[in-house]
């Protein structure tokens, strides 16, 4: 006789990024759903793997990570964001960017404590939040008149935040929107969390895909922000390499102890020669994530070029890898429905920005991904086009 277990996320199925990539699959469409390059490494780095992996690192790395590489974060860090690091103290390389958020919510959060998270919210964090006995609060991103630009509603965090109020989770650069934070963001948010006992967990995973002569603003650059702040970041957006999960968290010693305690008994460690590989590409090829900014931008603009002639209505992205489109000039069809139906029909898979959402969402948005070759983005945008 079988048992029936209490699940403890009862609400939560599938995520989406599965659901549309097997439908992809199944229906042989141009996947520019989940969030992942159609291009290798750098050559470059993949040769420093190799080096590794065949020149004795292949046991276990060290729990906190291996130091070549957290030294060569620290000095990014600082070079980048003016904040001095100790590499001992403060950084912990994780499994990905999904294994540092989970860690760093567990670490803080207790049963009954409140966190706030902005809509569109990346989906992975309100289970971990759910798994840690806390309560989720969502506040949704302000938009403007145009529905593309979004920001921070500083009076309804205001009002949002509580004694209860355990941790506030950003997401800037922004997955799915691509909005980013200014200086005087960091000052208001600061202003809003000074006097309260509330921490900050910073997902900045696109942290080096920032367009238009954007620079990144880091919760790291903010000399106060800091002082209660955790920051994931990863190596899989920045150097064509998803499938690696190797990310990181930079953190006051404080913070770090607690991330500690948590992640030696997720993954305990994480891939040895992938992680003395990146040390060496980090120091030796600064350039390539220099870069990273106009590669992207350049194929963000190939991609909304191509959709000129369509009836989509877009603004290019600000930043991230993706760009929203609307197709209210089409249908108004809900986008979960109309994403699965366009996969199947005319063979391209996309992501719906309803399941970023808590409250009911009635737009018409989509997210494409376009980390793809030019060969790809074109026969998507053709079939696009003719809708």
């Amino acid at each position: 006789m079988s048992r029936k277990i209490e699940s403890k996320l009862p609400d939560v199925g599938t995520t989406i990024f599965t659901v549309m990539s097997q439908l992809a699959a199944k229906c042989k469409a141009i996947n520019l759903a989940q969030g992942f390059p159609s291009f290798d490494p750098p050559k470059a780095l993949c040769d420093r793997v190799q080096h590794h992996l065949y020149n004795g690192a292949n046991q276990y790395a060290p729990m906190t990570g291996v130091p070549a590489l957290r030294n060569a974060i620290a000095d990014k860090t600082e070079r980048l964001q003016g904040r001095a690091i100790d590499a001992d103290q403060h950084i912990t390389i994780s499994c990905g960017a999904t294994e540092g958020l989970f860690c760093a919510i567990q670490a803080v959060v207790r049963a009954g404590d409140e966190v706030i998270v902005f809509d569109p919210a990346y989906d992975s964090y309100e289970p971990a939040i759910t798994l840690a006995g806390g309560i989720t609060r969502h506040i949704p991103l302000s938009i403007d008149a145009n529905g593309f630009d979004l920001a921070i509603d500083w009076q309804q965090l205001s009002d949002t935040i509580s004694e209860k109020t355990r941790l506030i989770i950003l997401n800037f650069p922004h997955n799915p929107t691509g909005a980013i934070l200014q200086a005087a963001d960091l000052d208001t948010l600061a202003d809003l969390v000074r006097d309260t006992e509330c921490y900050l967990l910073s997902d900045e995973v696109y942290e080096h895909i920032v367009f238009d002569g954007e620079s990144h603003c880091s919760l790291l650059s903010h000399a106060e922000l800091w002082e209660r702040t955790m920051v994931i970041s990863s190596f899989g957006k920045t150097f064509h390499a998803t499938g690696w999960k190797v990310g990181y968290c930079i953190a006051p010693a404080s913070l770090t102890e607690e991330f500690r305690k948590v992640h030696q008994f997720a993954t305990f460690a994480i891939s040895t020669p992938i992680q003395h590989g990146i040390a060496d590409f980090l120091n030796s090829n600064p350039e390539f994530y220099a870069a990273l900014p106009a590669f992207y931008e350049k194929k963000r603009d190939f991609f909304c070029g191509l959709l000129e002639g369509s009836r989509f209505k877009l603004r290019p992205a600000r930043s991230t890898f993706f760009q929203i489109v609307d197709y209210s000039e089409i249908n108004h069809e809900a986008d979960v429905k109309l994403a699965k139906r366009w996969t199947r029909e005319i063979g391209v898979a996309s992501i719906p920005i309803s399941v970023f959402c808590k409250q009911a969402f009635t737009g018409t948005r989509l997210r494409f991904c376009f980390a793809k070759d030019e060969a790809t983005l074109e026969a998507a945008a053709a079939k696009l086009c003719e809708l």
